[in-house]
């Protein structure tokens, strides 16, 4: 159960604890406040289609660990060196709400792939500041540097 601190809070205050998201068997909620990014071989449903990256998991972890450290009123919840995982937390600008992202390099032929799971903790409809999230840190991760 998320706290009324969440509401609160900053970074991750009142939220509740972190855990390792299981991309194979994640089932997305029929509410329409969440993004998944997932490469092509992800059998399940997913918003778009990550590209496979042409360099180890641990390398393409790191670099978005670097991008999402650098994004406003987002904090790291958590990082999974030996799963290529991390959790954040978004706050919106105006009302405080939380976001929970979370990245996942998995090993691919020649290279890695990226699920990119963006989701809101309150309310039914985001008006799609979670794709448009998503959108902003893949167009980071594809930008030179």
């Amino acid at each position: 159960m998320t706290s009324p601190l969440a509401l609160f809070g900053r970074g991750a205050a009142g939220l509740p604890p972190v855990t390792p998201v299981e991309f194979a068997s994640l089932v997305l909620p029929r509410s329409p406040n969440t993004c998944l990014a997932a490469p092509a071989s992800h059998p399940g449903f997913k918003h778009l289609e990550t590209p496979l990256y042409p360099v180890p998991p641990a390398v393409l972890i790191d670099r978005l660990l670097r991008i999402a450290d650098a994004m406003p009123r987002t904090a790291r919840m958590a990082h999974w060196p030996e799963r290529h995982q991390a959790q954040w937390v978004e706050r919106t600008a105006l009302m405080n709400y939380p976001d929970i992202i979370v990245a996942e390099a998995a090993p691919a032929p020649s290279g890695a792939a990226l699920f990119l799971y963006s989701r809101s903790l309150f309310g039914y409809s985001d008006l799609g500041a979670n794709r448009a999230r998503v959108d902003r840190w893949l167009a980071a991760l594809a930008a030179p540097g």
